[in-house]
């Protein structure tokens, strides 16, 4: 029985044997998926994009050209990774002692940005709907919602699930503009407000 597959690879990329790659997804130019690595459905990998092994992808997930997913990452659904941003593995690299038994995990959680250009310091956790903005340079967690820009990276707002910046009120609600949907500050940290079902 021949085996039809349900993404699309472009003829310049390379897909080793042992992957789990989703329906509706598509890799493009100069790719290289490697060994054991899962990706979700419907995620789209640009041009001269690395994804390790052991990676997980979750589904839709938007890789943008050359960036490279190290073993030790895990993306999940919806999340959206920059042109040339770059995720690291070891903390403390050396050419000539081999460290990879000391990969470190890095989650970037549901809905999270990563800008252009920016760097992913190892073991570090992007809470969902964080922002990272280009060029930022993360060495620690960031919080879900959290907009962080700068080297190293510091919180400068937070942002809603359609990506607008969120301005609270004096009793710590705000609205995103698109969504229409309500976010409350609850100590230094945002929650979005569910409606109720009736």
């Amino acid at each position: 029985m021949k085996r039809t597959k349900d993404y699309f690879a472009h003829e310049t990329a390379v897909i080793d044997e042992g992957v789990r790659i989703g329906s509706g997804t598509k890799i493009w130019h100069f790719s290289h998926i490697m060994t054991g690595c899962v990706i979700g459905e419907n995620c789209n990998l640009g041009q001269n994009v690395v994804v390790s092994p052991d990676v997980v992808l979750g589904k839709n997930v938007k890789v943008q050209n050359n960036v490279s997913i190290y073993t030790g990452v895990i993306c999940e659904d919806d999340v959206f990774l920059g042109p040339s941003m770059v995720f690291t593995n070891v903390i403390n690299p050396r050419s000539a002692i081999a460290r990879k038994n000391e990969y470190m995990k890095t989650v970037v959680e549901k809905g999270a940005t990563i800008g252009a250009n920016a760097t992913i310091v190892c073991g570090n956790r992007i809470g969902k709907f964080a922002f990272i903005g280009a060029g930022a340079v993360v060495i620690r967690e960031v919080k879900p919602y959290a907009l962080v820009v700068g080297n190293p990276s510091k919180q400068v707002g937070w942002m809603s699930d359609f990506g607008h910046r969120l301005e609270f009120n004096d009793e710590g609600m705000a609205t995103c503009p698109e969504s229409k949907e309500q976010y409350k500050l609850k100590g230094n940290l945002v929650v979005k407000i569910e409606p109720s079902i009736e």
